[in-house]
């Protein structure tokens, strides 16, 4: 079902509203479709090279508006995203977060997950529905989300403008390696900061 999925991704990637289609799959990827818009960025911008930025805006602000969404079906109908959390097989991680933040603890921590499962190749949408079920503080859950997700496709899309091919090839055989390194490398930067800024201002 999944590779049906993606060359029906590809298909679209080619259609004269690829631009529709791709705002489509960038909305339902952040709540349950298991595409990543990646799949259409790429042929997209290799066709159509000048409309690279207009392209990663579209995947970037459907994207996170999925997440809203994904977020609502977390916070308002539990038993539908439990169902979808047991899928990904999160449903003990959940459990587990939704105490440590009853307990005022575990916010750095969702924080750092949710930033890199926007930007890596984890599945986006199990920790935008978990956020909702845990009650994730919304609008930081929607910043957060903005930048993981608007720096993975503004990398995926310049890449693909500026080489092409050769990108779609590297990104084939190692683009979930090297994006799950950057988004950690992120992250530890990000909580050096935070914590230096807290014990020294």
């Amino acid at each position: 079902m999944f590779q049906t999925l993606y060359k029906k991704c590809l298909e679209l990637a080619a259609h004269k509203s690829s631009n529709f289609y791709l705002g489509l799959v960038s909305f339902v990827e952040s709540s349950f479709f298991p595409i990543p818009p990646d799949a259409m960025i790429i042929p997209m911008v290799i066709a159509k090279k000048n409309g690279y930025l207009k392209i990663f805006l579209i995947a970037s602000i459907f994207s996170v508006l999925g997440g809203i969404f994904g977020y609502l079906i977390g916070y308002l109908f539990f038993d539908l995203a439990m169902y979808v959390i047991e899928f990904y097989g999160y449903q003990d991680k959940v459990e587990n977060l939704k105490l440590s933040m009853s307990q005022g603890s575990g916010f750095l921590a969702w924080l750092s997950i949710l930033f890199l499962a926007g930007f890596t190749p984890l599945p986006y949408k199990a920790f935008t529905i978990s956020s909702g079920l845990i009650g994730f503080n919304l609008p930081v859950f929607i910043i957060v989300s903005l930048i993981s997700r608007s720096l993975r496709f503004f990398i995926v899309a310049y890449l693909s403008y500026k080489f092409g091919e050769l990108f779609t090839e590297y990104m084939e055989k190692h683009g979930s390696k090297w994006f799950t390194i950057i988004g950690i490398i992120i992250v530890i930067i990000f909580i050096i900061i935070y914590l230096f800024l807290k014990f020294n201002v």
